[in-house]
């Protein structure tokens, strides 16, 4: 990467300094090769009884959000993928040894209770993906981003996965503090005929695809109080005391809304029990992650200094170095917008601008990158 300072330009101080995501934890998202449910129907009740999920591999065990740094979790939380040519199935299983939950209108924020989380962006742009969030009553609260908080938003509340269908099975008794539970597990079915909507070229997946997803816990402290579960509170505050959030990718920050920290799924035509293809990682991963890091040093910028660097020397990006490659990045700006490209290694341009929005696009013969 060639960039060319000028005397006296300001160097903003603590461009990725503690704390911040691109520090605390090395870009090295979970993977999973997502195989095909047979033609056996598979019940949304929460059980996880039917051969191809017995079949279906569990993802690894989930971390602490901001990283293996952090304590491991105090209950065991995983997943498993399906899918077939109507649905996307996810199913989770959740140890825990007191099982409650509040919440029973769907669309309230169910992040309240306990819950598992499922967060898909299928086109990896970071923009326009999906969130699903669940209790132990089964109840539902569905949306859509546009773009990431962080990014301004908005969330889409009213938007849903018409003819998602859920299920869950308690181990144990729901709200009953009498006794110890063993856990709760969540079966969910999403229709592609609503998820392709911010698909690439609007459909669902084909063999090969990958898409970006994450799943999340949230998960309160609890005591019994009268014969009912209620939350931990600090006794200096009155407050409940934070939750924790266990993940399967971890995110580097108290924040699931960063996509591009998801994990890669990989769908492949081979039936749960077959053997399933080796996952393939993307040619061009570590490009679009050099070009992300480049996304959170203009945000400090913009922080340090009112506006957004105009030169890459000012974002130090000759730190930054792809095997393999020689990373010839580019900055346009203008007052308040800015758009970062690279070439990728396969004949393609990637980019990102001011809101985190990344995607690719093909280099066009001749063109200087």
């Amino acid at each position: 990467m060639t960039v060319i300072g000028c005397a006296g330009d300001p160097m903003p101080d603590a461009l990725d300094g503690p704390g911040h995501p691109s520090v605390e934890v090395p870009f090295n998202p979970r993977t999973y090769v997502v195989q095909r449910a047979p033609d056996e129907t598979l019940q949304m009740d929460g059980r996880l009884n039917e051969s191809a999920w017995q079949e279906a591999a569990w993802t690894r065990d989930f971390v602490d959000i901001q990283g293996a740094a952090q304590p491991t979790p105090r209950f065991r939380t995983r997943a498993k993928m399906l899918w077939d040519d109507t649905y996307f199935y996810v199913a989770a299983q959740l140890e825990e040894p007191d099982v409650w939950a509040t919440l029973t209108q769907r669309d309230t924020v169910i992040f309240y209770d306990n819950d598992f989380e499922v967060f898909i962006d299928p086109d990896g742009d970071t923009h326009n993906y999906y969130e699903l969030e669940v209790n132990a009553f089964g109840t539902l609260w569905d949306l859509m981003l546009l773009t990431p908080y962080r990014d301004g938003g908005p969330a889409i509340d009213g938007w849903d996965i018409r003819g998602v269908q859920a299920g869950i099975d308690v181990q144990g008794t729901l709200n009953d503090p009498s006794d110890t539970d063993t856990g709760w597990s969540v079966e969910i079915a999403m229709p592609w005929s609503i998820l392709e909507e911010a698909a690439p070229g609007g459909n669902p997946p084909q063999p090969g695809d990958q898409w970006h997803i994450n799943f999340s816990r949230v998960q309160w402290r609890s005591v019994v109080d009268n014969g009912r579960y209620r939350k931990e509170r600090d006794p200096d505050t009155g407050e409940a005391l934070d939750e924790d959030n266990w993940v399967w990718s971890p995110q580097g920050a108290i924040d699931m809304h960063m996509p591009e920290r998801w994990g890669r799924v990989q769908f492949t035509d081979a039936s749960a029990g077959a053997p399933a293809p080796v996952f393939r990682p993307e040619v061009n991963q570590d490009v679009r992650w050099a070009l992300r890091r480049l996304y959170y040093r203009q945000q400090r910028f913009f922080e340090q200094h009112g506006r957004y660097a105009d030169r890459l020397a000012l974002l130090r990006a000759d730190e930054f170095a792809v095997e393999g490659l020689d990373l010839r990045a580019r900055l346009e700006t203008t007052e308040n917008l800015y758009e970062i490209t690279a070439p990728g290694r396969d004949s393609t341009l990637l980019h990102i601008r001011q809101d985190g929005r990344a995607w690719t696009t093909p280099l066009r013969p001749g063109a200087a990158p």
